[in-house]
C-alpha cells in the first residue's frame, strides 16, 4: 500500500478498482484543520483527468500494470496483431485500445504495451517515427513560402500536414505525441 503522502507524479495507483496515473501532486496545509494531499489523476483506461483530494494517512493500492515489450506484426481489419518478444506469443489489440497510436504503427516496429489485468490500457511509441508519404498533392514551382502546408497520407494511413516541398515517396519524421511533421528523414 502507498500512503497518500508518498504519491509523486508518475506513480500508478488503483482507486475504486480503476487504474490511475498521478499527473500532479500537492501537499496542502491550510491554516485551520489537517493537512491534505491534492492530486490530479489520469484514468489509464479512458485518459480522462480529474482532481482528487486525499488525507495524508490514507492508503492507496499500487496499480498492477504490466509492461510487455512487443513487436507489431500486421493489421487485420481494424485490429492489430502483436507478438511478445520474450515469449513469442501472438495477441490481438483492437483499434480502440490503441487509440491514436495505431496511426503510427509500422510493421515490425517494437513498442511497449501496458496491461491491467490482461486488458490493454496503453502503448508507448517512440517519440518520432519515419514514414513514407504515399499520397499528397504535387508541389508547384515557387512553393517555398514558409508556413504553408498541405495534407499528406502516410504508409500507415495517417494523414498529417506537411510543407509544400514534400512529394510522394519522401520519407518524413513524425512526432507520435502530437501527430505533426518534424523533418525529412
Amino acid at each position: 500500500m502507498i500512503a497518500a503522502n508518498d504519491l509523486r507524479p508518475g506513480t500508478k495507483v488503483e482507486v475504486d478498482g480503476t487504474p490511475y496515473l498521478v499527473v500532479e501532486y500537492q501537499h496542502h496545509k491550510p491554516g485551520k484543520g489537517g493537512a491534505m494531499v491534492r492530486t490530479k489523476l489520469r484514468n489509464l483506461r479512458t485518459g480522462a483527468l480529474f482532481d482528487r483530494t486525499f488525507r495524508p494517512d490514507e492508503k492507496l493500492a499500487p496499480a498492477p500494470i504490466e509492461e510487455r515489450r512487443t513487436q507489431f506484426l500486421y493489421r487485420q481489419g481494424g485490429d492489430y496483431v502483436c507478438m511478445d518478444v520474450e515469449s513469442f506469443e501472438q495477441f490481438v489489440v483492437t483499434g480502440t485500445q490503441l487509440g491514436d497510436a495505431g496511426a503510427f504503427l509500422k510493421e515490425e516496429m517494437e513498442v511497449t504495451i501496458f496491461f491491467y489485468h490482461d486488458e490493454v490500457i496503453g502503448v508507448d511509441l517512440p517519440v518520432t517515427v519515419e514514414l513514407t508519404v504515399v499520397e499528397t498533392e504535387p508541389g508547384v514551382r515557387g512553393d517555398t513560402v514558409s508556413g504553408s502546408s498541405k495534407p499528406a497520407t502516410l504508409e500507415t494511413g495517417a494523414i498529417i500536414q506537411v510543407p509544400l516541398f514534400i512529394h510522394v515517396g519522401t520519407r518524413v519524421r513524425v512526432d507520435t505525441r502530437t501527430g505533426t511533421y518534424v523533418a525529412r528523414a
